[in-house]
C-alpha cells in the first residue's frame, strides 16, 4: 500500500491550496437518488466484517458542511437529477481511508454525494457535471474506488485482466473529451471488464468525476502492477 498512501499523501501539494471543503463520491455508499450529506457532524460507518478491532475504533472528525450541501442539492435539482438531503449518513471507509492520508489534521469541512443503485455511467457523469462549478467556488471534488474491484479474483487470477483492463482505462481517460464520455460510456466492452469489475460500484465514482472535469486532461497520478502483490491499478487527476 506505500505507493498509494504516497500518490494520496501528494494530493494537497499539487491542489496547492487548501479547498474550502471537500465533496467525495464514495464506491461505498448507494442510494435509489443522488443523496447529499447534510448534517454539521457526522457519524462513523463501519461497513466491513471480520477485520481487526482497531479498525471499528477509527474516527475522523472532519466537520460537516450542511450549508454546502444544500447547494449542491439545488445544482442536482436544476440539472435534472433525483436527490435528497440526508442529516443521518456517516462517513465511510472509501472516504475516511484515503482522508486520513491526504488531511490527516482532519480540519477541511467534508461531505459525500451516494452513487444511485442502476450504476448508469451518463447518469454519474452528468452528476459530475452538475457539480462542475463547485470546482470554481474552492470545491476539492474526490471520486473514491478502485479501477480493480473484484474481491474474489485479488490473486494470481487477477494478473492479467487488471493489466488488460487498466490500459484500456489510461488510454480512454487520455483520449479527447468526447471519446473519452463515449469510451466510459460503453466500458463493460472493455477488454476484461466484468472480470474487474463483476459489480462497477467501484468505478462509477470515476465518472462523476470525468464530468466535473469535462474538457479538461487526465493525469495518471498513480500506478502500481503489484497490488495485493499482482494486481494492476491506476488513479487519475484532472485539472
Amino acid at each position: 500500500m506505500a505507493p498509494l498512501e504516497k500518490s494520496l499523501a501528494a494530493m494537497p501539494a499539487e491542489i496547492g491550496t487548501t479547498p474550502k471543503a471537500i465533496l467525495m463520491i464514495s464506491g461505498h455508499w448507494e442510494e435509489d437518488d443522488f443523496a447529499v450529506m447534510a448534517s454539521a457532524h457526522q457519524p462513523m460507518v463501519y461497513d466491513y466484517g471480520g477485520f481487526p478491532a482497531f479498525t471499528y475504533e477509527i474516527k475522523y472528525s472532519s466537520p460537516g458542511a450542511p450549508a454546502l450541501a444544500k447547494r449542491v442539492e439545488e445544482l442536482l435539482k436544476v440539472a435534472g437529477l433525483p436527490t435528497h438531503l440526508d442529516a443521518t449518513r456517516g462517513y465511510d471507509h472509501g472516504v475516511f481511508a484515503p482522508m486520513q492520508v491526504m488531511y490527516p489534521k482532519a480540519d477541511v469541512p467534508l461531505l459525500q454525494v451516494a452513487i444511485r443503485h442502476t450504476y448508469d455511467p451518463a447518469q454519474h457523469i452528468a452528476l459530475g457535471k452538475a457539480l462542475a462549478p463547485l470546482r470554481d467556488e474552492g470545491i476539492l471534488i474526490v471520486g473514491s474506488g478502485l479501477s480493480y474491484h473484484n474481491m474474489r479474483g485479488f490473486g494470481p487470477q487477477g494478473k492479467v485482466p487488471s493489466a488488460q483492463f487498466d490500459a484500456w482505462l489510461n488510454a480512454a481517460l487520455m483520449a479527447t473529451p468526447e471519446k473519452r464520455e463515449a469510451l466510459l460510456l460503453d466500458w463493460e466492452k472493455a477488454p476484461s471488464a466484468r472480470a474487474c469489475h463483476p459489480q462497477e460500484d467501484h468505478l462509477i465514482p470515476l465518472m462523476a468525476a470525468v464530468g466535473a472535469a469535462w474538457g479538461e486532461p487526465a493525469i495518471r497520478v498513480y500506478h502500481d502492477e503489484k497490488v495485493f502483490g499482482q494486481i494492476t491499478a491506476s488513479s487519475y487527476r484532472f485539472g
